[in-house]
């Protein structure tokens, strides 16, 4: 769904990549679909700490809306269920970035609770 990623060839070692995915069990793939139309997703990573009282804490990534059904409740409701799992997780954040600098978009993540300028983000592209 994002329009400037390589089309990916699926062969096997692409499948085998799905596969392992699927089978970790702190990694979850979350959609959301309309008429058998994937229409918006997140990822939610688990990760497993020694600090917090040895409570985790979650990751989301790669949140992305078709864009003929942004504003129709389908990010929000992937974002809903991504936090719901982290709580029941037990863990004792969620951190989420983005490199969308509209308003609208940061306010949406503001709507599903993740708060602004609490910490700095850095990151190193590979």
């Amino acid at each position: 769904m994002n329009s400037d990623d390589p089309e990916l060839k699926i062969d096997r070692e692409l499948e085998k990549h799905w596969e392992e995915l699927l089978s970790d069990p702190n990694q979850y793939y979350l959609v959301a679909e309309e008429d058998e139309i994937l229409v918006s997703s997140c990822v939610l990573i688990i990760i497993k700490n020694l600090t917090r009282s040895a409570r985790s804490y979650a990751l989301i990534e790669n949140v992305v809306t078709h864009q003929s059904y942004r504003k129709k409740g389908y990010g929000t409701a992937v974002l809903k269920k991504a936090i719901e799992i982290a709580k029941k997780k037990n863990c004792y954040k969620i951190m989420l970035m983005t490199g969308r600098k509209e308003e609208s978009t940061l306010q949406f993540y503001e709507q599903a609770g993740f708060q602004r300028g609490e910490k700095t983000a850095f990151q190193i592209r590979l």
